[in-house]
Parts: structure tokens; sequence; C-alpha cells
């Protein structure tokens, strides 16, 4: 019998496909996607399930590099189809997404909960119907109130946010590699 050992990590960066949306805030799980990618000297291009797909090695652990190409508001529909491959299992699911409620620079991570207002979360959680997925979030609030989220979200990151969104980047990545060799609950003793 295939024990959880077997199992593929699946690390699902969420964001918008094509250029015009690269360098948006609502992008941060793709950008975490392409710097695990570098760091592990591989690349994200294979084509699966409306996704693409790199498969590296981190921390001794197989894993996939996932980038929906849905869109935001149906990235559920990659992921669901994502995981019905036998060897790849929710409990070995990670989302990185960005968050709005959390200042810039800020990373949480959760074994489970709600999808706190995300389409992105939403859509996963609707199509596993399940809440119970490890995810990344990693926040783009602003200082200031901001009265049109959507553009908010949709707009790139502003040239001062720019070394603190390299940072997070790099703490995300790491969080990720604490949750893979470590588990959940040590890499939340460290970052959150």
């Amino acid at each position: 019998m295939e024990s959880l050992s077997d199992k593929k990590w699946l690390i699902v960066g969420l964001g918008n496909p094509g250029e015009r949306y690269a360098k948006t805030r609502h992008n941060l799980g793709f950008m975490v996607i392409d710097l695990l990618a570098q760091i592990a000297q591989t690349s994200v291009k294979r084509e699966e399930c409306r996704a693409l797909i790199g498969r590296a090695e981190i921390e001794n652990a197989a894993v996939e590099l996932v980038k929906p190409q849905t869109f935001m508001n149906l990235s559920g529909e990659s992921v669901s189809c994502l995981l019905k491959k036998e060897d790849r299992t929710v409990e070995k699911l990670i989302v990185i997404v960005d968050d709005l409620a959390l200042p810039l620079g800020t990373v949480r991570l959760r074994p489970k909960g709600s999808d706190g207002g995300h389409n992105g979360l939403k859509s996963i959680t609707a199509c596993l119907k399940t809440q119970e997925y490890y995810r990344l979030r990693i926040g783009i609030g602003p200082e200031h109130p901001i009265n049109d989220t959507k553009r908010f979200v949709l707009e790139n990151f502003s040239k001062s946010d720019w070394e603190t969104v390299s940072e997070v980047l790099e703490t995300s990545a790491k969080a990720v590699s604490v949750v893979i060799s470590e588990g959940i609950d040590a890499a939340m003793a460290k970052f959150n």
C-alpha cells in the first residue's frame, strides 16, 4: 500500500497568467514559484491540467511547482485536476497566495482555514470540498486605506516596495522548505 511518503509535494502559487499581470500584487504566488524554480535550477513550463508545472527536489523531497493558468477565480479547477493523479495528495498541498489583510512583507502559514475573501482560495476550497490544505499567505496590505481593492491587487508593486517584496519572496521560499523538511508546526513557529 502506498504511504504518504510516496506522494509528491504539490506547491501551487496563485496568480494570473500573462505579461500584464507578471509584476502585480496578486501574482506573489507565481513569484514564489519562480524563485523556488530558480533555486532548484528547474523550469516551470510543462503543461498539465491548465497549469504550468516544473519538477524539483526541495529538502530531498520530490516536488512539483505549479502555476495555474486559469486566472485566479478558477484556480481550483486546475488544482483539483492535478490532485486526481495517484502520486499526489491534498495532505501534501501547499497553496501560496497574496493577502490584503496582512501588511506588506508579512507571511502567515496555516495548516487549514477559511478563504479570507481570497477568490483563488475560494475556488480551491470549493473544488476540493475541503479547507484542509496548507496555505502560505503573503501580505500585500498597504499602510493606508484603499477604495478599490480589485484595482489595487492588479496594480504593479511600486518601486519603493520592491526591496520588501524581494525579502518576503526569500522568506516565503525558506518557509516552504521548512514545511517540507520539518513540518507545518515547525514552520509556523519559525515564520508566523
